[in-house]
């Protein structure tokens, strides 16, 4: 027999009526799976639009303002500029050691050597510029979103006078000087021999203020980057330039400059096009994309802020008929004005738009093979104590003495105190006192009390920050027993035995093995004692259940509350 919270049972319906409706037309939407609390704060669902080119099927984040505990930015692939692609899932797990995370695909890329197509900004420092004819997107200190298209232009200063910057982080073109960071990687890329060059120490690339460094070296060709500083690189005419008005000892000043709107912008990625202002959706920017590229259904994926300052992340699955057919970029823009946003914009499309939390997928990209690689995530990250799911969301007779196994996962150095709470209201306390990053486990087997407890976990941080983490579970012994035939025949039907411990209200649901529901009987109350509910064999169509491979799931609702059990049987002829 096997046990199943309530919510993972509303999953299963909830997966079968849309499987069994999603080749209808005319219709507006089916029931949404149920929301999912991913970490404190951020929950996950996933709506189905039934429309009349076919379902259309897309993930839902919705995250806290990115302030305080909570931030909201891209993450690159291999932790630079230059550092190639990853799997969503992958760039997650490598930062899966300094936050709990949940995100999306980022911005475009360059196919040929995987570089950003747009603006990046981490920590306030500018690690790749804008691309002026597409939308940029940045959050501020106060976990604001701002949304357009802007430019970059840079100057560096030697003994001469203020000089272009071309760029950040990016390959030089001819008669161009580009300031390298930390963020392209360990040195600059490979160039000509001719190519000047000069580091500076120490530097930081923050915008729209001189930034004054010691020139610590100058030479040609390629050299290793330092952590704490820059290299400005010439080429052509401009490397006479960078010779001529550098010199080892003396002092350099650059500086970034971005519009003034965008000062307490904190972290950014490129994108596009905007898809809501104000509230309202945006049918055409004139930014430069592809009319094809935003008028057929694809898969797209879209980041959006509330008016009350919460963040929405999408993605909406494509590419496979009778599951979703994906969106116009319009239809997106529509579709981000339902979930409240009143700023949106859209990222990379197609076979790249990707769901996932903490290192697993949410969604189905399109791709047949599974996840393509991207150059970078859009990561909402948590930093306060989080507490995986129970492995055991439902305890009965059999499970008492196996127990329930608890954890937590602290980021960084923290205070905690972890407690067991009973349905009495009785805590027991199961660990405290100062600890340090990683994952703690514990077992639990001390039940006296039926009914709802929680696993609750109070954590305050080397910074100050409080956080908390609480799951339930439930110890119920209110029905036991459950027990099918393991093979029937539609004729006979089926007859689901148990014994309950106290009055509850039953209902019978059948399932096809995939998790497609295929017929729910209608609640009984029934009192104490041994019990059977019945299945005449028929689908909710009212025509006879073909043979194959079902699941019985009995709910029951009690006092204490509500639990569900299932166990597999074959359908036979």
């Amino acid at each position: 027999m096997r046990r199943l919270s309530s919510t993972i049972v509303a999953m299963v319906s909830t997966v079968g009526v849309v499987l069994m409706v999603s080749g209808l037309a005319g219709s507006s939407a089916a029931a949404p799976a149920p929301l999912q609390t991913l970490m404190p704060g951020v929950t996950f669902e996933q709506q189905v639009e039934l429309t009349p080119h076919g379902p259309v099927t897309y993930s839902v984040i919705d995250a806290p303002p990115p302030t305080g505990l909570y931030s909201l930015g891209p993450v690159l692939s291999g932790g630079t500029i230059s550092g190639g692609r990853e799997t969503v899932t992958q760039i997650e797990q490598s930062v899966s050691t300094v936050s709990t995370v949940a995100g999306i695909d980022g911005d475009f890329f360059n196919a040929s050597n995987s570089t950003p197509d747009g603006i990046v900004m981490a920590g306030g420092q500018l690690e790749h510029g804008p691309t002026p004819s597409r939308a940029s997107i940045g959050f501020d200190t106060n976990g604001g979103i701002h949304v357009g298209r802007i430019a970059f232009t840079g100057t560096w200063q030697g003994t001469g006078p203020r000089r272009p910057l071309a760029g950040v982080n990016q390959k030089p073109k001819a008669n161009q000087t580009v300031l390298f960071t930390p963020a392209w990687g360990p040195s600059t890329p490979d160039l000509p021999p001719s190519t000047a060059l000069t580091v500076l120490e120490p530097l930081t690339a923050n915008i729209n203020t001189d930034l004054t460094a010691t020139v610590t070296a100058t030479g040609t060709g390629s050299t290793p980057i330092p952590a704490d500083g820059a290299v400005l690189v010439a080429t052509g005419t401009e490397a006479a330039k960078l010779q001529a008005e550098t010199s080892q000892g003396a002092t350099a000043t650059v500086r970034l400059t971005l519009p003034d709107s965008w000062v307490t912008v904190v972290s950014a990625l490129g994108g596009g096009p905007l898809l809501v202002k104000d509230g309202k959706p945006i049918f055409s920017t004139g930014e430069n994309f592809a009319s094809r590229d935003l008028t057929r259904r694809d898969a797209r994926a879209a980041v959006g802020q509330l008016a009350d300052g919460r963040v929405v992340l999408v993605a909406v699955d494509s590419g496979r008929p009778g599951y979703s057919v994906g969106m116009t970029t319009y239809e997106l823009a529509e579709t981000m004005v339902k979930l409240g946003a009143v700023t949106a914009a859209g990222l990379e499309f197609g076979k790249f738009v990707t769901a996932a939390f903490d290192g697993r997928l949410l969604n189905r990209p399109s791709d047949p093979s599974g996840q393509r690689p991207v150059k970078e995530a859009l990561l909402v990250q948590y930093q306060g104590v989080y507490l995986p799911p129970l492995p055991t969301p439902l305890l009965g007779k059999d499970d008492a003495a196996a127990g329930e196994q608890l954890s937590y996962r602290l980021v960084r150095p923290s205070t905690v105190t972890a407690s067991v709470i009973g349905p009495d209201g009785v805590s027991h306390v199961v660990d405290s006192g100062s600890k340090q990053p990683g994952q703690y486990t514990f077992g639990w087997t001390s039940f006296n009390v039926e009914g709802t407890w929680h696993w609750n976990v109070q954590a305050t941080d080397d910074l100050g920050r409080q956080s908390t983490g609480d799951e339930t579970f439930q110890y119920d012994l209110t029905l036991t027993g459950l027990s099918v035939p393991k093979v029937v025949s539609a004729s006979a039907g089926l007859d689901a035995s148990f014994v309950l411990s106290r009055p509850a209200t039953v209902m019978l649901q059948i399932a096809a093995a995939n998790g497609t529901a295929v017929n729910t009987l209608p609640a009984v109350q029934l009192t104490a004692g041994a019990q059977t509910v019945s299945w005449d064999g028929m689908t909710s169509a009212g025509v006879p259940a073909p043979r194959g491979a079902y699941v019985a799931e009995v709910t029951e609702t009690s006092s204490l509350g509500t639990a569900s059990y299932s166990a597999p049987f074959a359908l036979r002829k």
